[in-house]
């Protein structure tokens, strides 16, 4: 435990320095490649131009080929994979898509992940709502909020374990540990395998990212809402509206916008969920989503990079879309429009 810390804290020191050496190194080497000659006032302003032109990418540089080595170059391979066999080295054309369409775990997954996005972008973001609205009005709010936003601070695999502990299911005759086994059993129920259910494990599942994001929702959320005029809501309680309409016919219209961005942010996080299954259920009794079926595809029972990137390529096409449309969405936002 002492060694990992002593190598995060050695990492994060190393890393800040040589950032710091790399950005005053490569502007001191500019400077004196391009010097500005107090006795050459052509030369000067020709090498004050182009240093103008050059000290900008000093600083996208490292960031743009940390892109291109980590994204940009993944997914034209994955392009590329997809159309060669297991082992990336024969030429199959669309056979692995083919595959996809044929293979009864491929249409579960994507039944499953349907099921993700419809209720958990849905759900998070009318509980973030809800409880923006809600602890606006009352003085403990900003403790509450606190609160509901604390598990966006749990990594996935954390809040994987926290949920798994609620769901623990033990065998007849031995103590039940699991706290909503413990709830069933106090209310005179019987302990169930809740995330062996099938079908129904999916929602057991979601439960767990609805719970960290409606903290993120919150927050977005109740930044919009306070972004509303006064003069709007005075005019409305003076023409005698309740809080219900003063809600739904003054709030939400004036935030649609966010409220749409939030949605489509949650949207593209659930196209990309494995974290949870895998935790979980390992996409067993019919719990498998896309992410998690790429990922036993690709690295497991001998790894078969081409159907594994074929199942890369639907994510990306699935996530792409709505991703455009939520740049372009929080644009216009900033804009005003």
């Amino acid at each position: 435990m002492v060694e990992q810390i002593v190598a995060a804290i050695l990492t994060m020191v190393l890393g800040v320095a040589g950032c710091a050496f790399y950005f005053i190194g490569s502007n001191w080497l500019l400077d004196r490649i391009f010097p500005f000659k107090q006795g050459d006032s052509a030369v000067a302003a020709r090498n004050q131009l182009i240093t103008a032109a050059i000290r900008p990418w000093l600083f996208l540089g490292p960031a743009m080929i940390a892109l291109f080595i980590y994204l940009v170059y993944p997914v034209f391979d994955s392009l590329r994979l997809s159309l060669f066999d297991r082992t990336g080295g024969e030429f199959v054309g669309l056979s692995n898509y083919i595959w996809m369409i044929n293979d009864g775990e491929f249409r579960q997954s994507m039944f499953n992940n349907m099921l993700w996005l419809i209720f958990v972008p849905s759900l998070s973001t009318f509980f973030g709502l809800i409880i923006a609205a809600l602890t606006d009005r009352v003085w403990w709010g900003n403790i509450a909020k606190s609160m509901i936003f604390m598990p966006m601070a749990i990594s996935f695999i954390g809040a994987s374990v926290i949920w798994k502990f609620i769901y623990d299911f033990r065998g007849e005759g031995d103590a039940q540990i699991g706290l909503l086994n413990a709830v069933v059993i106090f209310l005179g129920g019987s302990p169930e395998a809740w995330i062996t259910l099938d079908f129904w494990n999916n929602f057991y599942l979601m439960v767990i990212l609805i719970w960290i994001q409606t903290g993120f929702a919150m927050v977005i959320l109740s930044a919009a809402l306070r972004g509303i005029p006064e003069e709007t809501i005075e005019a409305a309680v003076i023409d005698g509206a309740n809080g219900v309409q003063i809600f739904f016919k003054i709030m939400i219209p004036q935030i649609w916008g966010t409220i749409a961005v939030v949605w489509t942010t949650i949207t593209i996080l659930v196209l990309k969920v494995f974290d949870i299954v895998l935790a979980m259920t390992n996409g067993q009794w019919n719990s498998q989503v896309l992410a998690n079926l790429m990922f036993d595809w690709m690295f497991r029972g001998g790894g078969d990079f081409g159907r594994g990137a074929a199942i890369a390529v639907v994510i990306m096409v699935l996530v792409i879309p709505i991703m455009v449309w939520n740049i372009r969405r929080a644009n216009a936002e900033m804009e005003g429009r």
